[in-house]
């Protein structure tokens, strides 16, 4: 008897295809068993890929639901402003929910969620694949051994030279994506630094964010190959956010997130200030800096080859299905971030702190 978890998809676009397809395709305890995206054209494409049969294709996520009671968990990559709909509709039909980040586009849409989520008692994970980072993953080890001893405050980003995704697509559209990079970069390396930070609860905000390159057709990023791009189509989010965090603790944390800025180079960091060392995430690699018998003293780990992490997380989360693992993160952590970015966003646009 088959007891692998079945597999619904709903959202079949280039995230889809390129880091979740091939981790759950590959993983011994799942089988995708249905597939929807509005594009049915792209859908049957990627269902013929998958050895999904034609007839559990579907154009409308409600559909898949309702004919495959039989699902496990349903696995969202749609635009970001579909994904608490989605979730909740499949969480309500107790079916487990992985979801694309970020969680949701607004906090009362992530509160939904976690709602739902409590309500049905299934597991709801949105995903935070650069946790799973070999270098990310030393840093916390080293942040929880006491290393860096009491980390006071930091800074993080993620920014491109010239990296706008789906440039005229949902990507660039406020009313799919929620916003520019803030909410597409953000949410991962805000996310690695209070992480490592050892969760403290943010309280306040304060965000800038701006527009200067929605007429720039340059690229020299592999990632502007996200999304869709759509000639004359909408460009009405940010291309760069700038803020500062405040938590509970007195901690703060410093961010910088663009898709396009006069830059050298494209870089995606997290550098943690502690009593007793220093951290460092860049690109990939991991760094401690402290002191060590009255001398400075730089610790270059040799980690693992480094990975993006979407299968490895996708994998933990069919861990905590089976009771293999606890969860590494929790709807109330989707919850905190997406009141971040809310919170970065509105102090961008009234121009003062924002508490939450």
């Amino acid at each position: 008897m088959n007891t692998n978890l079945k597999v619904g998809i709903v959202g079949a676009g280039n995230i889809f295809r390129t880091a979740h397809a091939p981790a759950l395709a590959n993983h011994p305890e799942a089988d995708i068993v249905a597939l929807c995206d509005i594009d049915t054209d792209k859908a049957r494409a990627r269902a013929e890929e998958l050895g999904v049969p034609p007839d559990r294709v579907y154009a409308d996520y409600r559909e898949l639901l309702e004919r495959h009671p039989e699902l496990d968990f349903v696995d969202i990559s749609t635009p970001n402003a579909f994904h608490s709909e989605i979730a909740v509709a499949a969480l309500n039909r107790g079916m487990h929910v992985f979801v694309e980040k970020p969680d949701a586009v607004d906090a009362a849409q992530a509160e939904a969620m976690a709602a739902a989520a409590e309500r049905a008692g299934k597991l709801l994970m949105s995903m935070r694949n650069n946790r799973f980072r070999p270098a990310v993953q030393f840093l916390k080890k080293v942040a929880d051994g006491g290393h860096a001893g009491d980390i006071y405050t930091g800074r993080c980003g993620w920014t491109r030279r010239r990296g706008i995704p789906g440039k005229g697509g949902w990507f660039t559209t406020a009313a799919l994506s929620g916003g520019g990079p803030l909410i597409d970069l953000g949410v991962h390396f805000i996310d690695v630094a209070i992480w490592l930070m050892g969760d403290p609860r943010p309280v306040a905000a304060t965000g800038a964010t701006y527009a200067k390159f929605a007429n720039a057709d340059i690229s020299d990023s592999e990632h502007s190959a996200f999304g869709e791009r759509r000639d004359n189509g909408v460009f009405d989010v940010e291309d760069l956010a700038t803020g500062f965090i405040r938590f509970d603790n007195g901690a703060t944390l410093q961010i910088e997130f663009s898709w396009a800025a006069n830059i050298d180079e494209e870089a995606n960091f997290v550098e943690l200030r502690g009593t007793k060392g220093g951290l460092k995430y860049r690109r990939g690699e991991a760094a401690l800096f402290k002191e060590l018998e009255g001398t400075l003293v730089d610790v270059f780990p040799k980690l693992p080859k480094d990975v993006p992490g979407h299968a490895e997380h996708l994998a933990h989360f069919i861990d905590c299905i089976r009771g293999r693992a606890k969860p590494i993160n929790t709807p109330q952590d989707g919850v905190n971030m997406i009141r971040i970015l809310s919170a970065l966003y509105e102090s961008a646009r009234i121009g003062s702190e924002v508490k939450l």
